[in-house]
């Protein structure tokens, strides 16, 4: 579809402005909105969910379009199931809400790869978020399936779609205006008309790399409204004030501690915001999880900072949907706001499970069953997750180099991200980016090195975006580079139960590392968070859905388990351990996300 130059906004569109007011079909109009991402949460949940946000005293609700859950291979676009974008928004139509959809094509959102499809992001010489021909194909190609399914929701068609977002925070990113209005022309190209804007941090730098002349520029900060209010009139006198996310709550990293922010400041600064004369959409209203592998990465420098498989985010509505203290520190000061209205009625808290113990019956040994499993892919020198097409998961690398008798220190280049190294399938070292060196002693004769490989989560934000995962450069005995490799890819993400199984069955254990299943039967299903006590690091699925995954160095020690995955009678949890098999699984009736920390906002 080719675009063309954008026409202004008709003045049927819902969302109009002038005079720095914002206005909904002519009045003056307060835009509350809250995030909550229909693919962070189980479709069964959808409707309860968008109920609990209209009670917070919410008007809106805002989402991003993530492109690689849509098209997790190329050229295979699905919008069934967990994807039903257009079902999600016509739940909130039902609930009274306006809605504000994002579809990037970049989301940012903690989500692996920032929203970007790994078949994309791999291409040799790919370009991205950048005026570069092959990037703007793909985005037009993608748009051109996503955007018409937006356009035909907008509220000047009967939906409830007022407006749509411009890119996602390009000015924290680069400075290539000619793609942003690239992605403006080919919104309006493919029919959206309701409010278009872009949202980019509270500084001139950042504003002036993503902010376009024409349509309203909107701020995403977690404090000091006021600065930012000033810092947008000044540049954009006749723009009403809209806090595009204002940052109640904060992700975590596995290995550091839970952010919270406490419910009294959250409140102010909210109430801060309303007192400027501003709109806002709480980020997160309910944060939701990072089912199966879809987590993304930070990093820091070089150093990788994967994002934990919860999504809670110290929201105000809770993962499993409980209302928190949070929730009635903002309701209180959202309905208190002149033409609020009769507030909505306080939904129950969702039913649970009973705390119990499982036990486990051991399965697989991990090397036994990986190699049974996996078709081999033979090359001179160790591939990369994308030569293998393979998004996410882990990779187990194989060769026999000849070791000369002494010790030797292995070393491999560009790990991305975390490797187990076997020699003669016995554990001898754990390896990360910033430690990729080992030693072995050699007797002489040939050794049977694996190293299994473990993708993280893709780089979100920054940079660093679209780094390759796996092996990027090679393993090398001191200088010599060990050739003559085997790799067997293992697509976790889309493993069936009966996958699931077959991995579990195909080799005896050893007691150490694998498959294990444990059995959990109910009556009437139910949500319950589920943790591993004595386990080191793994995944987890539940019949078959992969839940996400788990790490003993926390912070987070259980993974939230919706009801909607499970049925009456029976339902296997399976385990792939990667280091340390526990003896049970324990059910709870209460998350455990780890020790808090205070979230400190920061512009970087």
């Amino acid at each position: 579809m080719t675009t063309s130059s954008p026409a202004a906004a008709p003045a049927t569109a819902a969302l109009t402005h002038a005079d720095g007011a914002l206005l909904r079909n002519g009045r003056p109009h307060r835009l509350l909105a809250g995030s909550l991402h229909y693919f962070r949460v189980h479709p069964g949940h959808w409707a309860d969910r968008l109920r609990r946000l209209a009670a917070l005293g919410l008007n809106t609700v805002d989402t991003y379009v993530p492109w690689n859950f849509h098209e997790r291979t190329e050229g295979d676009i699905r919008f069934d199931g967990p994807r039903d974008l257009a079902g999600f928004v016509r739940l909130a139509q039902e609930e009274g809400l306006d809605v504000v959809v994002r579809p990037g094509p970049y989301i940012c959102a903690e989500w692996d790869n920032g929203g970007l499809p790994a078949w994309l992001t791999g291409t040799p010489g790919m370009r991205l978020r950048a005026s570069h021909g092959p990037f703007l194909e793909a985005v037009d190609r993608w748009f051109d399936e996503l955007i018409p399914r937006i356009a035909d929701l907008q509220a000047g068609r009967g939906g409830p779609v007022v407006a749509v977002q411009i890119e996602n925070e390009y000015g924290s990113y680069g400075d290539d205006h000619a793609y942003v209005r690239h992605v403006r022309d080919a919104l309006v190209a493919r029919g959206v008309r309701e409010l278009l804007y872009t949202a980019d941090g509270p500084t001139p730098l950042m504003q002036d790399g993503g902010a376009l002349p024409g349509e309203l520029a909107a701020a995403t900060f977690g404090s000091r409204p006021a600065q930012a209010a000033e810092l947008l009139r000044s540049r954009r006198p006749g723009e009403p004030f809209f806090c595009a996310e204002f940052w109640n709550g904060w992700f975590d990293h596995w290995g550091e501690k839970h952010h919270v922010r406490p419910a009294p400041g959250a409140a102010e600064t909210v109430g801060d915001i309303l007192d400027e004369g501003g709109s806002v959409s709480l980020y997160m209203a309910h944060g939701g999880t990072n089912f199966g592998l879809w987590a993304g990465a930070n990093h820091d420098g070089d150093r990788i900072q994967p994002t934990v498989t919860s999504y809670d985010s110290d929201a105000p509505i809770a993962e499993n949907g409980a209302l928190t203290p949070k929730f009635f520190a903002l309701r209180e000061k959202l309905t208190a706001l002149d033409g609020a209205g009769t507030p909505r009625p306080l939904p129950a808290d969702p039913p649970l499970l009973t705390s119990r113990e499982l036990p486990v019956a051991r399965h697989a040994s991990l090397l036994g069953a990986l190699r049974a499993t996996a078709r081999p892919v033979h090359a001179p020198l160790p591939l990369s997750f994308e030569e293998l097409s393979l998004a996410s998961g882990l990779v187990l690398y194989e060769a026999t180099p000849l070791l000369p008798p002494g010790h030797h220190e292995l070393t491999v280049t560009g790990l991305h991200d975390r490797a187990q190294v076997f020699v003669d399938d016995a554990p001898v070292a754990v390896l990360d980016r910033e430690s990729a060196s080992f030693t072995v002693p050699g007797t002489g004769a040939r050794v049977r090195l694996a190293l299994l490989v473990e993708n993280q989560g893709r780089i979100n934000y920054g940079p660093l975006l679209g780094q390759g995962k796996g092996i990027l450069g090679g393993v090398r005995v001191e200088r010599r580079l060990v050739h003559g490799w085997t790799m067997r890819p293992l697509p976790l993400d889309r493993w069936t139960s009966r996958d699931v199984a077959r991995a579990a069955a195909a080799a005896p254990s050893d007691g150490r590392a694998g498959f294990a299943t444990a059995v959990l039967s109910v009556t009437e299903p139910a949500d319950a968070w589920v943790a591993l006590p004595g386990f080191g690091k793994g995944f987890l699925w539940v019949n078959d859905t992969l839940l996400g995954r788990y790490w003993e160095i926390g912070p987070q020690t259980t993974l939230y388990l919706p009801g909607p995955l499970l049925g009456p009678g029976d339902n296997t949890l399976t385990v792939l351990e990667l280091e340390r098999l526990g003896d049970r699984v324990t059910l709870h009736d209460r998350p455990e996300l780890g020790p808090p920390e205070e979230y400190v906002e920061t512009f970087d």
